[in-house]
């Protein structure tokens, strides 16, 4: 791997696959992200939204597919997303107390586009994924209503804002600031064709002392350097991530919870031991075709990629969710919080560690 300084200018650039444009998941033809952020004092929390494509996703579905590597969470849809293998709403990340709040405002989006939800259509499965940022943020405000949702839905677009910025803001990784990351790869599969992985984290998990910074141990001094200081947790890990990944692949659910597991591995080479306390949860989306909702609607017939074919996409997931973490460290400023709780920037502090 090509590994640089951590006091370089640039963060590290992780394997060997080449990036797409934006290096982001929305380098996927057709995806988007927007951000609602909150940020008033005690109150530092937001909304992060992931559109698979323009199209309304309850009547255009995508295939998906999820990994829980550590189920410390509260999530809403994965459950009915697992036993279809299909997303039909925008997936939302926020915090973990409002939840509820975003997946009613899913449900109240689909109802506006789609009047007989629930009537003679059938439900929809609103899809919120959640970390827990109560260190910097009043969690118990339940801050994030419908409004903040609907803002972070009509923002989205291919640029995509990092560090502590909509579900990011008020999280935490290895006890500095963390927020939100995104990266993407792209893979040659056969016969001169190509496809993209893209991953997008909510990095809010991991241990000062275990940090592992484009291959390079640094946990252990950056501790040292910082010494007895409040905001450094002593005891076990209390975070989680939430990673995504999106790919241009024709792949089915199956193969996308495979896809999905691989970000582990990614996850793994910042220094994660996936701890008790830690949600850890992967979900893989492809936007080669969509799956009607109506059944007079033919389904598709995809040519999907053999199974043999998988390790490039393997590596690109692994790479992407890696680089996502590192790009959610980098581009996090320090925040300060709900009774005087701050959490410094690393990027602040590698020019003066190395």
């Amino acid at each position: 791997m090509n590994r640089r300084d951590p006091a370089a200018a640039a963060p590290p650039r992780i394997g060997l696959l080449a990036a797409g444009p934006l290096d982001a998941i929305t380098d996927v033809a057709g995806v988007t992200v927007g951000h609602e952020t909150l940020d008033d004092g005690p109150v530092q929390t937001g909304v992060t939204v992931i559109h698979p494509h323009g199209l309304d996703p309850y009547r255009h579905k995508v295939p998906a597919g999820a990994a829980v590597i550590n189920g410390f969470g509260k999530s809403v849809g994965l459950v009915q997303m697992a036993e279809l293998g299909q997303i039909e709403t925008p997936i939302a990340l926020t915090n973990t107390f409002s939840v509820s709040a975003v997946a009613q405002a899913q449900i109240r989006d689909c109802m506006r586009a789609n009047p007989e939800t629930g009537r003679a259509l059938p439900t929809v499965n609103p899809l919120v994924l959640e970390c827990n940022d109560g260190f910097l943020n009043d969690i118990q405000r339940m801050a994030v209503g419908d409004g903040h949702y609907r803002r972070a839905c009509d923002g989205a677009g291919p640029q995509v804002l990092q560090g502590a910025v909509g579900a990011g803001r008020g999280m935490s990784s290895f006890q500095l600031k963390g927020g939100i990351g995104t990266a993407s790869r792209r893979v040659a599969l056969r016969h001169g064709s190509h496809c993209t992985v893209g991953a997008l984290v909510l990095a809010n998990y991991g241990l000062l002392p275990q940090l592992v910074w484009g291959g390079r141990a640094i946990g252990a001094a950056v501790a040292a350097a910082l010494g007895d200081v409040p905001h450094l947790q002593r005891g076990p890990e209390k975070g989680s991530i939430i990673m995504v990944l999106a790919t241009d692949a024709a792949l089915d659910a199956r193969q996308l919870g495979r896809l999905a597991l691989r970000a582990a591995a990614g996850l793994a080479r910042t220094g994660s031991v996936y701890g008790h306390g830690s949600g850890d949860i992967a979900l893989a989306f492809s936007t080669a075709y969509t799956l009607p909702h109506l059944p007079e609607v033919p389904m598709p017939a995809v040519s999907l990629v053999h199974e043999a074919l998988l390790d490039g996409l393997f590596q690109a997931a692994a790479d992407s969710v890696e680089q996502a973490i590192v790009h959610a460290l980098w581009h996090a400023q320090p925040v300060s919080g709900r009774d005087g709780h701050q959490r410094p920037a690393l990027r602040d502090l590698l020019s003066n560690l190395f």
